[in-house]
């Protein structure tokens, strides 16, 4: 097994999950396996109960893990699948030091930071970096770690020194070092300043780490007397500093280091030239160069909680984006605050009101994405309405679908007491209850999490045409919350169609509304399987009812199995998406559709993948 550490100083934010998901598809590119992992120093045993404005998303694997948002860009970017051991955290590992000693496996040893931490540290990396993630057989060639946060945080320092320890234990031909760094331009003089790399690189090799090679953040390419100069001060050769200038979209970072080499001096590095060829991106070039010359627009509005850090929908905007670029559209977000379109709003900041209105009410299509808590319901629910008493293409996810369940109920049922028990655990008419297996008492880990099958109930409808005409579909969960069986058949009676359900029958899936253009409701979260070139089949639905696609799409595939981008035309998509939002209400069938099997990324801060 080889391995690529990916480090980051001077400053947080300058992309590491990017570059480290950048290099596997470099590597992959040269007909390597790839895996990754991600180390974050907190104390937190996972991310599942972080606040979106903490730490951005909370992103959801398949095994029903709660991990950093980075895990997403690697599946995104390499098109894996990795497990909850895949992401190392601060909690993880003295969580399993202390069992350990509890259990007396340290025969009374005194249990200290070095070695038992960091020897534990070691045997983690070892033993994750065996899993298969790309569905064939045997471990990966090369794993690519990412240790999180900045050179010189006290938080790091254990995972430091195992890694130092760790470089020796496989040998320096199995192991190379990036380090991230930035190069800033002072406005004033226009020059570039080398130091802070320089001070950084220092701090790096005083804790017993050598880089390999520099790759440097910098709003310009570097110049050459900019190269030699860190060359000479770093002790890394020139060959193997790397710029890493800012671009359109992160999906032209694998691009920039293959353009300058990179793949040879890792394969140098980890000795891995004689297996590996020289890196095939036809694809991925394609598909950037396609994003970049997309100008017709579709414009999406996007209701929620979280909307003052993009980071927090980092998957629903990424999986915007694949189904825009695939529908040759450019897409663009508009972002609107939940509370903000409540009557409360309209009293006490009338231009804020009217400004969200008119964001929602001028996109071609409305998202509400998962959430919870009470905070800006009502404001998704007058979303929800919106979309549905005017034919614009809803989409809800998670809590999005029940605010559209909620939605439906009080204003065509006429329950106008309708509620999910979630905001009122009163409610004389409740639409939405608690799972009766969840946890009340304990939050981590308590919901149902990772990845459940969905069994389509009616196969005409639009979201099973979208899977493909499949039978089921397995689909990431993470909810406490879900509709009230009781509940379901007065609301079909009504014209809302429950399409799809679990195993059971009684746990409803997918809602759609037969007589709208494209009204859909989901308990899970199919972002996190959507990828580039591979857009999730709901997503896709959106963006292309959005564009006026969508039945032209279905008449020409009645079956789906892969999604790839028509090169034809250029185009770009708006969509509105509703913050705070569980799940939306949809219409009959309209989800099957989109799912045609199909799964299709720019920088830190430049667009996640």
């Amino acid at each position: 097994m080889k391995y690529v550490l990916v480090t980051g100083g001077v400053v947080s934010g300058l992309g590491k999950g990017v570059t480290a998901s950048s290099i596997g598809v470099l590597l992959k590119a040269c007909g390597l396996r790839v895996t990754s992992i991600k180390i974050d120093p907190y104390l937190n045993t996972d991310a599942g109960t972080m606040s979106p404005f903490e730490h951005g998303e909370v992103f959801v694997l398949d095994d029903g893990g709660e991990v950093d948002l980075d895990l997403g860009n690697y599946e995104r970017f390499l098109d894996i699948t990795l497990t909850r051991d895949n992401n190392i955290t601060t909690g993880k590992i003295y969580q399993s030091v202390i069992d350990k000693e509890r259990r007396g496996d340290y025969l009374g040893k005194t249990v200290q930071v070095v070695p038992h931490i960091t020897d534990a540290i070691q045997e983690w990396i070892e033993r994750v970096a065996m899993i298969p993630v790309d569905s064939k057989e045997g471990p990966a060639d090369v794993c690519v770690i990412e240790l999180g946060g900045t050179i010189g945080d006290i938080e790091s320092m254990p995972f430091i020194e195992a890694l130092g320890q760790f470089l020796y234990r496989v040998g320096p031909g199995n192991f190379c070092l990036v380090h991230v760094s930035l190069v800033p331009v002072l406005n004033v003089v226009g020059e570039q300043k080398t130091k802070p790399t320089q001070h950084s690189v220092r701090g790096l090799r005083g804790l017993g780490l050598v880089p390999n090679i520099l790759a440097c953040r910098s709003s310009k390419e570097l110049d050459e007397n900019v190269k030699e100069k860190l060359a000479q001060f770093c002790h890394v050769p020139a060959e193997n500093i790397i710029t890493l200038y800012d671009v359109p979209n992160i999906w032209h970072i694998p691009l920039l280091l293959r353009d300058q080499k990179a793949h040879n001096a890792l394969l140098k590095g980890l000795n891995l030239h004689s297996v590996a060829g020289e890196p095939d991106l036809d694809e991925w070039t394609s598909r950037t160069r396609l994003y970049d010359k997309l100008h017709d627009s579709v414009k999406i509005a996007m209701v929620g909680k979280y909307t003052g850090l993009s980071d927090s929908y980092l998957s629903v905007l990424k999986a915007l984006l694949h189904a825009s670029v695939a529908s040759n559209r450019k897409l663009t977000v508009e972002w609107v605050p939940a509370g903000d379109l409540e009557d409360i709003s309209a009293k006490e900041a009338p231009e804020v009101y009217a400004a969200a209105w008119e964001l929602l009410k001028g996109a071609d299509g409305v998202l509400v994405p998962g959430g919870f808590g009470d905070r800006g319901v009502q404001g998704k629910i007058l979303a929800a309405k919106y979309a549905r008493e005017n034919g614009i293409p809803f989409l809800g996810i998670c809590l999005g679908m029940q605010i559209a369940v909620i939605e439906f109920a009080r204003s065509v049922l006429g329950i106008h007491d309708a509620n999910s028990t979630e905001f009122d655990p009163e409610t004389a008419n409740p639409c939405v209850v608690f799972m009766p297996e969840g946890s009340k008492t304990h939050m981590g880990g308590t919901m149902r999490l990772g990845s459940r099958r969905t069994y389509f109930n009616v196969m005409d409808c639009k979201s099973a045409k979208l899977y493909g005409n499949v039978k089921f579909v397995d689909e990431r969960h993470r909810h406490r919350y879900e509709v009230n069986p009781e509940m379901v058949c007065q609301l079909e009676n009504a014209g809302l169609s429950f399409v799809g359900s679990d195993e059971t029958g009684r746990r409803m899936e997918i809602v759609e509304l037969d007589a709208h253009p494209y009204f859909v409701g989901v308990q899970f979260h199919p972002e996190f399987k959507s990828r580039p070139g591979k857009p999730s089949p709901l997503f896709l639905g959106l963006i292309k009812a959005a564009c006026g696609q969508l039945d032209a799409f279905l008449q020409k595939n009645g079956s789906v199995s892969q999604f790839s981008a028509d090169t034809t035309s250029n185009g770009h998509a708006k969509i509105k998406i509703l913050q705070n939002g569980h799940s939306p209400k949809s219409g009959n069938g309209l989800l099957n559709a989109a799912y045609g099997n199909a799964v299709v990324c720019p920088w830190k801060d430049v667009n996640h993948c």
